[in-house]
């Protein structure tokens, strides 16, 4: 149940579209609304969202965060949560990306689903999922958190779009059937340097077990996963702070390699 009036809702959606245009962050939501709840920050969520589509943005997709057991240790936070992508976030392969264009700037290593049919909730199945996807592919997610760092809690970070930035698509796209998912594994270069590696089954198991969970998340909020949506399916490493000038390479082995530069 939402607590917040809308016209709370409304003006936090302003600063959070505010932090992004400006490249600033704002202080924690939770310290300044107390009694805020998970189903205030989806609101605000949403009001961002509706906000972006109607200035012309377009949304392609879902992220999910928070879906391993590093990411919540990293975080301090132990839910799942999900966010918006819209097109003008997703990145080639080898892109040269704007460093400053982002706040709080760091790299995770995930795996992008691309549905062939819409998912709905609230029964999901795995099953569901993998019969749902067209194709999976390795992704790199550009974290980027509009509200300062120390002391977020997952209201923070809902409400802050899941902390999504951008992402990177590159690699090999596999069919779900083709390949065990969960032992996709990858190694995440910095600089020539390997700074974290893992497979994706840290992501609830089963990374498709997140794209599921997600069908149901949003049948709560009365939405659902399309034909042709991109899902990121969650990290399966801590993520890594990158700062200008640095080259990021992730190594996924059969599904290939993926990319980027920060300027």
């Amino acid at each position: 149940m939402t607590g917040l009036p809308t016209e709370t809702i409304a003006a936090i959606a302003d600063e959070l579209a505010g932090a992004e245009r400006d490249r600033t962050t704002i202080p924690l939501l939770t310290a300044r609304h107390p009694g805020m709840t998970v189903d205030d920050a989806y609101a605000v969520q949403g009001e961002w969202r509706r906000r972006a589509v109607a200035a012309g943005r377009r949304p392609v997709g879902r992220k999910i965060g928070l879906t391993s057991k590093v990411m919540q240790a990293a975080t301090g936070i132990d839910e799942p949560d999900y966010g918006a992508i819209f097109a003008d976030m997703v990145y080639e392969n080898g892109s040269v990306i704007e460093h400053g264009r982002f706040s709080n700037v760091r790299i995770e290593v995930e795996l992008a689903f691309r549905l062939a049919e819409p998912l709905d909730g609230p029964d999901a199945t795995i099953f569901d999922a993998l019969r749902a996807t067209e194709y999976v592919v390795p992704a790199l997610e550009i974290l980027s958190s509009r509200i300062e760092l120390a002391g977020r809690t997952i209201v923070d970070t809902i409400s802050d779009n899941a902390a999504m930035g951008a992402m990177v698509l590159g690699g090999t796209p596999v069919r779900p059937d083709d390949v065990d998912l969960r032992w996709v594994a990858a190694m995440l270069h910095r600089n020539e340097t390997i700074e974290e590696s893992g497979v994706a089954g840290a992501v609830l198991g089963h990374p498709a077990l997140g794209v599921a969970w997600l069908a149901n998340k949003l049948a709560q909020h009365g939405d659902r996963l399309e034909a042709g949506d991109l899902v990121l399916a969650g990290s399966f490493t801590r993520p890594i702070w990158v700062q200008p000038g640095d080259t990021v390479l992730a190594d996924y082995r059969d599904l290939g390699t993926i990319t980027c530069r920060f300027v």
